[in-house]
């Protein structure tokens, strides 16, 4: 590499290796205590997990005491997102703990994909959501303190946002879109959320 010339890379670590919350302790360990009340633990392998839990310092340390315990829909946070939500002639919702990548492709065909990310584990400042509406509706549920912008092209397509005005300094949904019929939806309820990093998140009336 000639001289002067840097290479910059934005490091994000895998989910697996962020830090756990206290919430995700207690979830883990309420669904281990579920597995010891009807039988799928002993007495032992309950303490030994429960243990571990408290001790963990990442997600990845968390998720594997309960792997063999429940399908991947009922962990109380799931870890593997890399793949894209399709809602094709479906219905396809992620919500509750997940982890959401800096970028995430959605693709709605004749159908509906609704992501609430009041609870989720943002892994960027600007989480870029690109996002591919035929005939369908896409709903983002977000909390109070996320600016949400949407830009790209649409013909045919009702762009609602019900959502305050966030402060400055916030963390930025920007849904990219190629569009045509349906709807793309923007909601804040009451919040729920944080973002990796600490401070409420929010959303945005950004277009």
């Amino acid at each position: 590499m000639p001289r002067g010339i840097f290479l910059t890379v934005t490091y994000r670590p895998a989910p697996r290796d962020l830090r756990a919350s206290d919430a995700d302790r207690e979830g883990i360990v309420s669904l281990l205590s579920e597995a010891a009340a009807d039988g799928r633990l002993t007495a032992d392998e309950h303490s030994e997990r429960v243990d571990r839990a408290y001790s963990a310092r990442t997600l990845g340390e968390l998720a594997v005491l309960t792997s063999d315990l429940a399908e991947p829909s009922a962990q109380p946070f799931r870890l593997d997102t890399r793949g894209p939500v399709l809602g094709l002639f479906g219905r396809d919702r992620k919500d509750g703990r997940w982890i959401v990548p800096a970028s995430l492709p959605v693709l709605a065909v004749c159908g509906e994909v609704v992501l609430d990310l009041r609870e989720a584990v943002l892994q960027s400042q600007r989480t870029i959501v690109h996002a591919t509406v035929i005939c369908a509706t896409l709903e983002l549920i977000v909390g109070e303190d996320v600016s949400v912008v949407h830009s790209g092209t649409s013909m045919l397509t009702r762009q609602i946002n019900r959502t305050p005005r966030p402060a400055s300094g916030t963390p930025v949904i920007e849904v990219r879109s190629v569009a045509f019929g349906g709807t793309i939806r923007v909601v804040s309820p009451r919040p729920k959320g944080r973002w990796l990093g600490g401070g409420r998140r929010s959303v945005s009336r950004g277009d």
